[in-house]
C-alpha cells in the first residue's frame, strides 16, 4: 500500500503520516510550498519533520515539494474571499492526485481532524474532495487536539512543529464553514482548477 501524505509544518500532518506508516503503508511526503504567503522557515520545518519521521519509523519517506503560492494568488483573484481555504485544499488534493499517479501511490493521506478548523467541517471536507479519483485517508478524523499533540510529543515531531514561523498570510478573516456545492463549477472554472493542479504537479521537486 503506497500512499502520498500531504505534509505541512504543523502538528497534525506528521502524526497522520506516522500512523499510516505504522499501519503498513509505504509513505511518500508532499509539501505544498505556500510562499510568498509563507516564509522560508516553512521549508526548513517540513524538511526537519521529514527527517524526524524517518528516524522514528525507519522508513525512507521521500519528501517532495510543489509550488502552491501561485495557485493561492489565482484563487484570491478569481473567487469569493471566504472560499479561499476550501479552494486552497481543493487544489492541493488535485495536485496530490496528479503526483500520486506519477509516483504509483494509490491514495492520499491528510491530517484532518473533524471540525478542528473551518476547512474541516463535514460539508467542507465533501467540497474539497469532490471529483477525486483516488481515496483520501484521514487517520486523525476522530482525534481531538490533545490526542494528536500527545502522539506528536511521543514521536518527537511536536517541538519541530511549534517552531515559530509566519502563518499563511492569505487566510480570509471569515472563512466559509459550510461550502455550497452549487458554487463549485463556477469557482473551478474561474480559477482554472485543473490547470493550476497540473502546473503545480509539473513543477514538483524532490527536497530530500
Amino acid at each position: 500500500m503506497k500512499l502520498l501524505a500531504l505534509m505541512s509544518g504543523g502538528i497534525d500532518s506528521p502524526v497522520a503520516a506516522y500512523i499510516m506508516d505504522r499501519a503498513g503503508a509505504d509513505i511518500t511526503l508532499l509539501h505544498m510550498d505556500n510562499r510568498p504567503f509563507a516564509d522560508d522557515e516553512s521549508i526548513k520545518k517540513v524538511t526537519a519533520l521529514a527527517e524526524r519521521l524517518r528516524e522514528v519509523t525507519g522508513s525512507g519517506m521521500p519528501l517532495y515539494s510543489s509550488p502552491h503560492g501561485v495557485s493561492q494568488k489565482r484563487i484570491s483573484e478569481t473567487c469569493d474571499q471566504n472560499y479561499q481555504c476550501v479552494l486552497c485544499k481543493r487544489v492541493m488534493l488535485r495536485t496530490a492526485q496528479e503526483i500520486a499517479g506519477r509516483l504509483g501511490c494509490g491514495g492520499i493521506v491528510m491530517g484532518d481532524s473533524l471540525g478542528q478548523v473551518a476547512s474541516q467541517t463535514l460539508k467542507n471536507i465533501r467540497y474539497v474532495s469532490h471529483g477525486l479519483k483516488v481515496p483520501v485517508v484521514r487517520p486523525l478524523i476522530g482525534y481531538d487536539k490533545l490526542e494528536i499533540e500527545a502522539v506528536s510529543k511521543e514521536i518527537g515531531t511536536y517541538e519541530i512543529s511549534i517552531i515559530r514561523s509566519n502563518g499563511c498570510s492569505i487566510v480570509p478573516s471569515r472563512p466559509i464553514t459550510e461550502a455550497d456545492m452549487k458554487r463549485m463549477p463556477r469557482y473551478d472554472s474561474a480559477s482554472g482548477m485543473d490547470s493550476m493542479a497540473a502546473d503545480a504537479a509539473g513543477n514538483t521537486v524532490r527536497l530530500s
